[in-house]
């Protein structure tokens, strides 16, 4: 039997294949976006630490009371906004978890859902599954900016929710004061819920201020703020995140996430409990390190063909390809990966349609000085 697809725009992710590429090749993987290093000594002993002290069953379904403490008195000293433990947040397996949970809790069939395009991949699927419309809304193709007319004039009486991105993957893009403002008067005095994607809050750049939807009273009152400790405490393979969410959402949020994982991963929620309290260094320190690595690897790319473009905040450098090559983006990635021996991430399959002409690859810079040398010695022979 074949079964009706429910998902008929989605196949293996651009990641994986190119992952797969880069392993068949032997390339430089600079595409997935992973740390190639050490999660924090003491992370790890928390965890090992849990495990023999015999915390290895489910975990409660909103989390260890000891983790989300830790998480509201964090929220707190970021933000200057305390979420209360029991009944806004909510411990997910990962940041796609709590992104589809949202999307399940409160999307109806026929509503429409607005993306900012260049947007994660995971995004539109949960809004398919919920029977809803994702409404796609370009950014600016240089700077990456929300365009607010564009996206005003993109709102309809179905509009159901907004899905932001900052610091913005692929780009590094962050939201403005200014962009908080515009998007306040936007959704003042309407039904949209907002989703706010900040799984790289504190990987930012040369001074500038994260602002978090959860700075702003009239914004966090009606959404799903979603983090991720894979993206602060370099493990990603451990899939832990969560939500912070008003009472009435968390309620509708939680009916989706016990039925989808119910729980997660309980060990390492209680290693995540202590590092927090014990290290607030490590995440306070977090856009330095990574400052650091990004710098570098500009300095670095200077002396290639492939032209860097500004990075605000995350952990990835877009460069433009065009005086190496005309080919598209995929095409070029797969080209650079089996020829050349380093794995880019094209930008086309993170929009609905790609702009015209447009010659953008992504690179992760979250890696070692090892591997980015490595990188960097293939590049320049382009």
């Amino acid at each position: 039997m074949t079964p009706e697809t429910k998902l008929p725009k989605v196949g293996t992710t651009i990641f994986t294949v190119m992952s797969q590429l880069a392993a068949e090749h032997g390339a430089v993987n600079l595409g997935q976006g992973f740390p190639d290093f050490n999660v924090p000594d003491r992370l790890v002993e928390a965890l090992d630490r849990a495990m023999r002290e015999g915390k290895n069953q489910y975990a409660p379904m909103t989390g260890i009371p000891a983790l989300r403490q830790a998480i509201a008195a964090k929220t707190e000293r970021c933000y200057g906004y305390r979420p209360d433990a029991d009944s806004e947040i909510t411990v997910t397996s990962g940041a796609s978890e709590a992104i589809f949970n949202a999307v399940l809790a409160v999307v109806q069939p026929g509503d429409e859902v607005i993306v900012l395009d260049p947007c994660y991949d995971c995004y539109e699927p949960a809004i398919d599954l919920a029977g809803a419309r994702a409404v796609h809304v370009p950014l600016d193709p240089h700077t990456f900016a929300p365009n607010w007319d564009l996206i005003r004039a993109a709102v309809s009486p179905k509009t159901r929710m907004l899905m932001i991105n900052s610091p913005h993957n692929p780009s590094g893009a962050m939201f403005s004061a200014d962009d908080i403002a515009q998007l306040t008067a936007m959704i003042s005095g309407t039904h949209i819920y907002l989703l706010s994607d900040e799984v790289y809050e504190h990987i930012v750049f040369d001074g500038a201020r994260h602002e978090s939807v959860l700075r702003h009273p009239e914004l966090r009152e009606r959404a799903f703020v979603v983090s991720s400790f894979g993206k602060t405490y370099h493990c990603t393979g451990w899939k832990v995140g969560y939500c912070i969410a008003p009472p009435a959402l968390s309620a509708e949020f939680r009916k989706v996430h016990q039925y989808n994982t119910f729980c997660t991963f309980a060990p390492a929620q209680w290693a995540f409990a202590e590092m927090i309290e014990a290290e607030p260094g490590h995440y306070e320190q977090l856009g330095a390190f990574y400052e650091a690595k990004r710098d570098r690897f500009r300095a670095q790319l200077m002396s290639t063909k492939l032209a860097p473009l500004d990075v605000p905040g995350g952990y990835f450098q877009l460069v433009d390809y065009s005086a190496v090559s005309d080919l598209d983006d995929v095409a070029f990635c797969r080209w650079l990966t089996i020829e050349k021996g380093v794995t880019a991430i094209p930008l086309s399959p993170f929009y609905e349609t790609a702009p015209v002409g447009q010659r953008i690859a992504r690179l992760c810079f979250a890696k070692n000085e090892a591997t980015l040398d490595a990188a960097i010695e293939r590049l320049q022979k382009l």
